[in-house]
């Protein structure tokens, strides 16, 4: 009572506090010192450095999508191809024969085809383009039917989301050595 008065930094140390397991067992900070410890510049000062560093980074992102394009890794695809969904529609499609894939080949053989101004020759483009053209669509809508089946069967009907259709469509009509994510099957192989 009439003794000198304690600090409160003294006062704090007398009353120790055991630590609690899951708790944060310190003070909160400040507002002011959260606040200078968040600040940062809005613009660079070195320019030149942070766009170095950005290239950088950007090329160690790339070079982990192409590599992830080569081997199916699905951690590093681009978001147009990731998921478990994704991966069974480029397997299922990769697994058969696709009408859509001789498409480009059929292409360059009615060009030419098209510049000869002969009967048989304008004959020939209209059944080649135009039939060619039927059977792949056709063939495309019988896929797609199919893999559909299995996505509902595997995955559940809510796994059947936007662009899944244009997808797969898309993957049909590549040739088959052109189409990134590579194949990871082969012809006739069973995806189920």
């Amino acid at each position: 009572m009439f003794g000198r008065k304690k600090s409160p930094n003294e006062d704090r140390a007398q009353t120790v506090v055991p630590e609690r397991p899951g708790a944060k067992n310190r003070p909160t900070p400040k507002r002011s010192v959260q606040e200078a410890a968040r600040k940062r510049p809005l613009v660079v000062t070195d320019r030149k450095a942070a766009a170095t560093a950005d290239r950088a980074k950007r090329r160690e992102t790339m070079a982990l999508q192409r590599a992830a394009m080569a081997t199916g890794d699905d951690r590093h695809l681009p978001p147009r191809d990731k998921g478990p969904v994704r991966r069974f529609i480029r397997d299922a499609v990769d697994a058969r024969w696709c009408v859509g894939e001789f498409m480009l080949p059929i292409m360059v053989v009615v060009l030419p085809l098209s510049l000869i101004k002969a009967a048989w020759a304008m004959l020939a483009v209209f059944v080649l383009l135009y039939g060619f053209l039927a059977l792949s669509v056709l063939d495309v809508w019988l896929m797609w039917r199919g893999i559909k089946r299995r996505i509902v069967s595997r995955f559940g009907s809510e796994a059947l989301g936007r662009g899944l259709l244009m997808y797969a469509v898309m993957r049909a009509y590549m040739l088959r050595r052109t189409r990134q994510p590579k194949p990871q099957v082969t012809r006739g192989a069973d995806v189920s």
